[in-house]
């Protein structure tokens, strides 16, 4: 016999409170899913105190980081230029001055993100008041595709902030690509005029140069395509190089080091000792420079125990 379905203008009756009870703690296990799911936004209220921070988008949140590790700039030997550059930049832009997007390219271990740290640290300490202090918030290279969800955050405070992506590159023009190219061409938003980008690299044009001559090489139009894989870089408007340091460079670096410490020392010995360091390691460089003088300092100390 086939069912007879109630008829759509009958009325329904009302849910009884025995019932609607029943349901209540389901409904509450749903919507506590759900948040956690999809947290919510941001609140600008994390921004009022602290200089340093790190982005965390699987909780939408941003970490505070109480203490920095960051090199003094005049520690950092080599690169005056580059320091010049990017102090100037730096410092404009806490004074409400126009200011350019920065990357910093070229060889690994000469400071590139250390001198980043190092003028948002000095730029601070010319500015009293924290509130009006640069914040500098560290973003995960494979988290660009967030920052839109991070400057909707940012929009809401008065703070000035530099976003700072240390080892940028793309292997290819992914979702973080395109998120970071719209961010840095302003988009249909803009980019907010309390925020700046500074990233570093150890590439000239953030992807690999086969996947570049790839390109050129089968291409419908190979200029055309070159031009679009490294158009990104185009987008930042300070372009600073970095270059492997010759000996006196790196002699010169590991002196400053070993000032610093007190390293009881002859120079003689110092630099013969710091020569025999870059050639197990295969390379002079500050970071080489550094590790060197951990080594001295823990093997000197360790004579005198």
């Amino acid at each position: 016999m086939a069912q007879i379905l109630p008829s759509s203008k009958e009325k329904k009756k009302p849910m009884d409170n025995k019932t609607l009870s029943s349901i209540i703690p389901f409904l509450q296990r749903i919507a506590s899913s759900l948040e956690r799911l999809a947290p919510p936004p941001p609140q600008a209220e994390t921004l009022h105190t602290g200089t340093a921070f790190l982005w965390q988008p699987e909780l939408s949140q941003l970490q505070r980081i109480e203490h920095v590790a960051y090199v003094e700039l005049d520690k950092l030997q080599g690169i005056d230029q580059q320091k010049q550059l990017v102090m100037e930049n730096t410092f404009h832009f806490s004074q409400g001055l126009p200011a350019n997007n920065t990357m910093l390219w070229g060889a690994r271990g000469m400071g590139k993100s250390s001198l980043v740290k190092a003028c948002h640290a000095w730029v601070n300490s010319q500015i009293h008041e924290e509130s009006n202090q640069i914040v500098l918030i560290e973003i995960e290279r494979d988290d660009l595709a967030t920052l839109p969800l991070l400057l909707s955050l940012l929009r809401q405070s008065q703070r000035r902030f530099i976003l700072f992506c240390d080892d940028l590159s793309f292997e290819k023009e992914d979702a973080d690509y395109k998120a970071l190219k719209s961010v840095l061409d302003g988009g249909i938003a803009g980019k907010p005029a309390n925020v700046l980008f500074y990233a570093t690299s150890n590439r000239r044009h953030l992807m690999p140069r086969d996947m570049i001559e790839n390109e050129r090489s089968t291409a419908i139009s190979p200029s055309e395509t070159i031009e679009e894989k490294v158009s990104l870089s185009d987008r930042f408007g300070l372009w600073i190089g970095f270059h492997n340091c010759s000996q006196e460079t790196y002699l010169e670096m590991v002196s400053t080091y070993a000032k610093a410490r007190s390293l009881n020392i002859d120079q003689t010995t110092l630099f013969q000792k710091a020569n025999s360091w870059a050639v197990t390691r295969g390379a002079r460089s500050g970071r080489v420079a550094y590790q060197f003088i951990e080594d001295l300092t823990a093997r000197l100390h360790e004579k005198h125990l």
